[in-house]
């Protein structure tokens, strides 16, 4: 199975499915639209990724799911879920001032998946769908970009 890694609190919000849609420089491979990947949690987990946790909506969405400011009950280097791949568009433009952007398709992200990415003009918008929190997070060591995981 591919699998992606993303930074926390990404990668949380992406497997509570607060998160539906992950932006990314580059375009995701067709051969995997359609398909399972796995939701890796990155390892690192830097003082600006800490701080971005105390910011709205962020830290609202992460204390009405129990997570404690302390970070000790969050996921670090392991896979935290599986989802379906479904669309990869290319984001036409956003306009900060009203927090609002447009993807090819005509569609307008908003609200507070417009906060959890990053949709300047020209990057791509992973469509995800039928997010599976896994149980228990499976330790793996990611990578950049994408990679093979064997969930055995």
């Amino acid at each position: 199975m591919k699998a992606i890694t993303l930074w926390q609190p990404w990668a949380l919000l992406v497997a509570k499915r607060y998160k539906k849609i992950e932006t990314r420089s580059w375009k995701a491979p067709k051969e995997l639209m359609g398909q399972r990947i796995a939701i890796h949690a990155a390892k690192a987990f830097s003082k600006e990724m800490q701080e971005l946790c105390w910011t709205q909506p962020f830290r609202g969405i992460l204390l009405k799911n129990g997570f404690n400011m302390s970070f000790s009950d969050m996921s670090f280097g392991k896979v935290v879920a599986t989802c379906r791949l479904t669309a990869c568009l290319r984001i036409a433009g956003e306009d900060k001032t009203k927090n609002v952007a447009q993807l090819e398709t005509g569609y307008f992200v908003e609200g507070n998946e417009y906060h959890f990415g990053d949709y300047t003009h020209g990057r791509y918008a992973w469509i995800l769908e039928d997010v599976q929190l896994l149980e228990e997070p499976i330790l793996a060591k990611g990578m950049q970009k994408l990679w093979n995981w064997d969930p055995n």
